[in-house]
């Protein structure tokens, strides 16, 4: 059969005027429309107006130009039909044999501040999709190119036998289901959130692949790296890699767990993680003072770890960071001095972040976490608390000093995995208690790593206390002050022993279960 006429229409005109021209070069008849066509002429481009094939004039500023029987009738005739064959000889229609097609920027549009509604309305493509649709489904017989990086593979094709392959219009194919259903989907997310509707019958996502990674979380299991469009500057898929390896999938769930605590503050604040539980935060008033706390938290944990910063790392800070190995270094940027000494080592990865939104400034997003069979959503984690939110339930308040250290502790055990337990002093975690299934084994974890810290230190939990055993451990470290949410029927046994041993006690009235 070969390609004989080809219909173009591209918002994107990356490479389409030398695409077009080497195709008229090899015979190929081009048809095109506006912009689109005005830019082929102009380059001079053999071009046939689509009004032309028609016989109908571009109407409503546009909207409608290739919403034809002339069109369709020419990207969806089965050529080896009979009757399809008739039906175009007697009517006088012509087959399109190649569309290539790039829909209005509707993602490009919403992302600008001060879009407004009929802005994002307009940049809706209709005829776009549908032709696209309509060759795709006809791939048997049509070319379909959504993808200027396909220009190449198509001419290589027509170049050497006339036609492309059938294969590579499988391929062709499949590409442009792909960009419809993401264009649809991020249509259709935009209109939920504009209605008030962000969990709706129907819930559909979107994402592009950043990149293939070598294997997921084992080596015999395979995964990429995908990033959801309009993503804001201070996640990590938007993060600059400055140096080192290629980010692996445990590496990236620990660096998303470490930048999600790291956020939770508003002063220089460094976070370490490892297996997607922090193993040491502190706060200072500069970044290596955070640090120091940080890696005094838990020497032994950090190491292979991933550490994130809410401030520029410093030189100051970069001698102390590059005298362990870590995995992965995250933060808003980096001296020239510090990117000098951490990229002498060969293998640490360096990420660098757009600015920080603290959890108190942050918006909640949906969160999309995977079961076999299917998904659940939520609203993401952004709760945060103040001093004046807190009830105090204990004969004994809480000192200036405790409540400085509980709110730094709650924000932190927001992150660890439930059942969970944190104690903090100086502005520090101590010890941490991560996913044990009962809160008693969790507060014996983090009192064993904090040892001699426990003493004077102040607990956070992310759950209410079921019973007063975890207090009666908690008195015997020396635990000063305790924040939980409460709302257990047995609150009053909690409070009993907190006042018996004179522990200050507050509650939040909201949990943070992180499973």
């Amino acid at each position: 059969m070969g390609i004989k006429r080809a219909l173009v229409s591209v918002s994107d005109k990356t490479g389409i005027v030398e695409f077009c021209r080497e195709l008229s070069q090899l015979g190929v008849e081009i048809i095109s429309t506006g912009g689109t066509k005005n830019l082929l002429s102009k380059e001079g481009v053999p071009v046939i107006g689509i009004s032309d094939v028609t016989g109908f004039p571009e109407i409503l500023d546009g909207r409608v130009k290739t919403l034809h029987p002339a069109v369709h009738s020419g990207l969806l005739a089965v050529r080896d039909s009979a009757e399809h064959q008739a039906q175009m000889k007697e009517l006088g229609l012509d087959y399109i044999d190649l569309v290539v097609v790039n829909l209005y920027p509707f993602q490009e549009t919403i992302a600008k501040p001060d879009v407004t509604y009929e802005d994002a309305i307009e940049n809706i493509d209709i005829g776009g999709p549908t032709m696209l649709r309509s060759a795709a489904k006809n791939h048997a017989f049509v070319s379909v190119v959504v993808d200027s990086a396909d220009y190449g593979t198509v001419l290589e094709e027509v170049r050497s036998g006339g036609d492309t392959s059938l294969e590579t219009r499988k391929r062709l194919a499949a590409k442009v289901f792909r960009h419809t259903s993401a264009y649809d989907a991020l249509i259709s997310d935009y209109l939920s959130n504009v209605t008030g509707d962000p969990l709706p019958e129907r819930y559909t996502v979107t994402y592009e692949k950043i990149q293939d990674l070598r294997y997921g979380e084992n080596p015999h299991q395979k995964a990429a790296f995908y990033r959801k469009p309009l993503a804001a500057a201070d996640t990590l898929t938007t993060a600059e890699q400055l140096h080192g390896k290629e980010l692996s999938y445990n590496n990236i769930n620990d660096a998303n767990a470490a930048l999600q605590i790291v956020k939770e503050f508003e002063e220089p604040a460094v976070v370490a993680v490892k297996h997607m539980n922090p193993c040491g935060v502190g706060v200072g008033e500069s970044i290596y003072e955070a640090y120091r706390k940080a890696y005094d938290a838990d020497p032994v944990s950090i190491f292979g770890g991933i550490v994130a910063a809410n401030r520029i790392i410093d030189e100051a800070t970069a001698m102390l960071l590059k005298e362990i190995f870590l995995e992965i270094i995250l933060a808003p940027g980096f001296t020239p001095e510090a990117l000098e000494l951490l990229t002498k080592k060969k293998n640490i990865r360096l990420l660098k972040l757009g600015s920080l939104a603290s959890t108190g400034s942050r918006s909640s997003q949906l969160v999309v976490t995977s079961i076999e069979g299917g998904m659940v959503v939520q609203e993401s984690d952004v709760h945060s608390l103040t001093e004046s939110d807190l009830q105090v339930v204990t004969d004994r308040k809480p000192t200036e000093a405790e409540l400085k250290q509980l709110l730094f502790g709650w924000k932190v055990v927001k992150h660890v995995k439930s059942n969970a337990i944190v104690l903090a002093q100086d502005d520090m975690t101590v010890g941490v208690g991560a996913g044990q299934m009962n809160r008693v084994g969790s507060a014996k974890i983090a009192i064993e790593q904090a040892g001699d810290k426990a003493k004077g230190s102040v607990l956070a939990s992310d759950a209410f206390f079921p019973m007063g055993d975890t207090l009666e451990i908690a008195a015997k470290a020396g635990i000063t002050a305790v924040i939980q949410p409460g709302g257990s029927v047995k609150d009053e046994e909690s409070i009993k022993v907190a006042n018996e041993y004179g522990i200050a006690m507050v509650f939040t009235g909201v949990r943070h279960f992180k499973h």
